[in-house]
């Protein structure tokens, strides 16, 4: 693509999700939103891949879907209330429309089919953008509007998006479907706890991303696409891979890793909130996303890849290590556990 015109869809996406966090007017909001599905599309469709293609229709279909929603929600609360202030959603019909188009944009339950098709159909870099940078438009909307949403739906949601994420990766062998459904399943989690928590709602959010970030980039880097990639991965560089199995249990919520944070949090507010039987559904459903992860690890560490010939490297690419991974990004995701006391403050 031509840097001049990826310079162009890049800043589009950045400032959609800018005008939609900075706003208070539901139809700078609504704007916000169109610019960045418009942005991401060519960024999806750049393979010029039949894959591509479909995966950009199913995204522009979906998005356009739920904006079409949001503005519709929208319209029927200012009718009623005659104000087009976000902070000011007090229509009930429009709360109930609003709570499901964000969880749609999100990806949860049980309108989670487009993301693991979308995540699946396009470039592993281009997937990352999906499953990180378009969450924080909706998040934003959701911190905004938090007082005006339908908590049962969310509640359930995330409880279903929780379990839907557990089970769906098991049976999969594309790394980006598998990141698909461990993005459902932590938005679950967040949508479990957005109803009475917003700076754990927070936390959680910040610590996904970099989680998230931070497996994609290693992903990247090994050029891995299929678990059989993964286990390949150690001939490319022995630190990356060791490192991608942290983070891979970091991402399951293994107690002396980052993960553990929003999961102790989420649990302990859960109980304290009377709601136990959610949060042991939520607990159990962590452990099926811990399966995946387990395997992922054991593959690409613990089990030796079948070489024919003595190489040191893979023949087909040339992998260039980018130290930035190293300096932000690794240590955000493995190490800030000992640091929770400071983070709640």
């Amino acid at each position: 693509m031509n840097p001049f015109i990826s310079t162009i869809l890049i800043s589009s996406l950045a400032m959609g999700t800018i005008i939609t966090a900075s706003s208070f007017h539901w139809m700078l909001a609504w704007l916000g939103l169109e610019l960045n599905t418009l942005a991401i599309i060519p960024i999806i469709t750049k393979q010029h891949h039949p894959r591509a293609t479909e995966a950009a229709t199913k995204y522009f279909l979906t998005q356009a879907t739920v904006s079409a929603i949001i503005l519709f929600s929208s319209t029927i609360n200012a009718w009623q209330t005659g104000t087009w202030d976000i902070m000011q959603l007090s229509n009930q019909t429009s709360s109930i429309m609003l709570t499901m188009a964000l969880a749609m944009k999100l990806g949860l339950a049980p309108a989670h089919f487009w993301l693991t098709e979308v995540m699946q159909g396009t470039t592993t870099e281009t997937a990352m953008i999906i499953a990180t940078w378009q969450k924080l438009a909706p998040m934003m909307i959701i911190f905004m509007t938090m007082n005006n949403l339908m908590p049962t739906i969310l509640l359930v949601m995330g409880m279903l998006s929780a379990m839907v994420g557990g089970w769906g990766g098991l049976n999969q062998t594309q790394l980006r479907k598998m990141m698909a459904y461990s993005s459902i399943a932590h938005l679950g989690w967040m949508a479990s706890i957005s109803t009475m928590m917003t700076n754990i709602l927070a936390i959680n959010l910040i610590i996904y991303l970099l989680m998230t970030t931070t497996m994609f980039l290693m992903l990247t880097m090994t050029k891995s696409k299929t678990i059989q990639d993964l286990s390949l991965s150690w001939s490319i560089s022995p630190t990356i891979t060791s490192l991608t199995a942290l983070v891979l249990l970091s991402l399951g919520g293994l107690p002396p890793l980052t993960g553990f944070i929003p999961k102790w949090l989420i649990i302990e507010e859960l109980t304290l909130q009377n709601l136990t039987p959610m949060a042991i559904t939520l607990a159990m459903s962590a452990l099926l996303s811990l399966y995946f992860y387990l395997r992922l690890t054991y593959t690409s560490t613990l089990t030796m890849s079948p070489n024919t010939m003595m190489t040191k490297h893979k023949w087909r690419f040339n992998t260039k290590m980018h130290p930035t991974i190293f300096t932000i990004p690794m240590p955000t995701a493995l190490l800030f556990l000992p640091i929770t006391p400071l983070i709640l403050m």
